[in-house]
C-alpha cells in the first residue's frame, strides 16, 4: 500500500513496484484510476474511518498488507510566527497524524503475522530545518522520532521500519505548495520571496522521482534494509550526513548564506 499515489513520489514508487511484479494498492483522496496497474483507492489519511475502510478493503481482497509506504504529504511556506491554526493543523495532521492513522490501521495485521515492512517518507528537511518551511520541517522531524520509537517497539514482532529522507526532486510538490499570504504582506515579505525563489530553483533542478522510487524498491526487497536512507542531489545528501557533527552555529550560518537570510 502506497499513500499519496496520485502524483509525485507516490505515483513513481507505485509504478516501479508494479513493474517489479508486486500487487500495489495506491491511495489518494480522489482515488483516480491512472491505468498504470496500480489499484487506486479513495482514502483521506486525516480521516480515520476513511483509512480503516481502505485498509479493510485490501485485507478482504488479499488477506494481508506486506509493505506500507507512507508517502502522503503537503507543504505550506511562510513565517512560523504568522501561521494560522488552520494552516498548522492542516500541515501536521496530513504529514504526521495522517501517517500515524495509516500505521495504526495496518500494524495489527503485520504484528499478528510477525512480519511486515513500514517505510515512512520523511525529508532532508526532517534532518535540517528549512527557513519558511518550519511546520513542514516540524512534521518531518516528528516522523523521524516516531519511526525511531516504532522500529524498536515492533522489533519483537518481526516488523521492520525504515525512513527515507529525500532531498530536492522535480515533482509537482513545488507547484502545489500553499503560500502564506500573511507572510507575503509582512515584514518578512522580502526575505521570504528571496528564500522561496532559491528553494523553488533547487527543487526544479533536483533529482528525478524515479531515483527515489528505485531506492524505495531496494528497501522493499532487501532482507535487512537500513533504517535511514537519504536520496537526492549529492551535496544535500552529504550535508545531511554530517550536519549533526558540525557545530550548529556554523551550520546555521551556512544555511543563512545559502538561503540569503539577511
Amino acid at each position: 500500500m502506497v499513500t499519496g499515489a496520485s502524483s509525485g513520489f507516490g505515483k513513481a514508487i507505485a509504478e516501479e513496484l508494479v513493474k517489479r511484479g508486486y500487487t500495489v494498492y495506491g491511495t489518494s483522496r480522489k482515488g483516480c484510476d491512472f491505468g498504470n496497474g496500480v489499484r487506486m483507492l479513495s482514502m483521506d489519511v486525516t480521516d480515520r474511518p476513511s483509512v480503516s475502510a481502505a485498509v479493510n478493503y485490501v485485507m478482504e481482497e488479499c488477506g494481508r498488507i506486506d509493505v506500507l509506504i507512507n508517502n502522503a504529504g503537503v507543504g505550506i511556506s511562510g513565517a512560523l510566527e504568522l501561521a494560522t491554526y488552520d494552516e498548522i493543523e492542516w500541515q501536521m495532521n496530513t504529514n504526521f497524524m495522517g501517517m500515524v492513522n495509516v500505521c495504526n490501521a495496518v500494524i495489527p495485521g503485520m504484528r499478528m503475522r510477525r512480519q511486515g515492512r513500514i517505510i515512512n517518507i520523511s525529508s532532508i528537511a526532517g534532518v535540517m530545518a528549512v527557513p519558511f518551511q518550519g511546520f513542514y520541517s516540524a512534521s518531518k522531524f516528528a516522523i523521524e522520532g516516531y519511526s525511531e520509537a516504532l522500529s524498536m517497539e515492533l522489533y519483537p514482532f518481526g516488523v521492520k521500519v525504515c525512513v527515507v529522507e529525500p532531498g530536492d526532486f522535480q515533482t509537482n510538490f513545488t507547484a502545489n505548495r500553499a503560500v502564506s499570504e500573511a507572510t507575503l504582506n509582512s515584514e518578512y515579505g522580502s526575505c521570504f520571496k528571496r528564500t522561496m525563489a532559491i528553494i523553488e530553483k533547487e527543487e526544479k533542478g533536483g533529482s528525478k522521482p524515479e531515483k527515489l522510487a528505485k531506492a524505495v524498491c531496494r528497501l522493499v526487497e532487501r532482507k535487512n534494509p537500513p533504517f535511514r536512507t537519504k536520496v537526492g542531489p549529492w551535496f544535500q545528501v552529504a550535508l545531511a550526513k554530517v550536519c549533526h557533527v558540525v557545530p550548529y552555529r556554523l551550520l546555521a550560518k551556512g544555511l543563512r548564506l545559502f538561503y540569503r537570510i539577511k
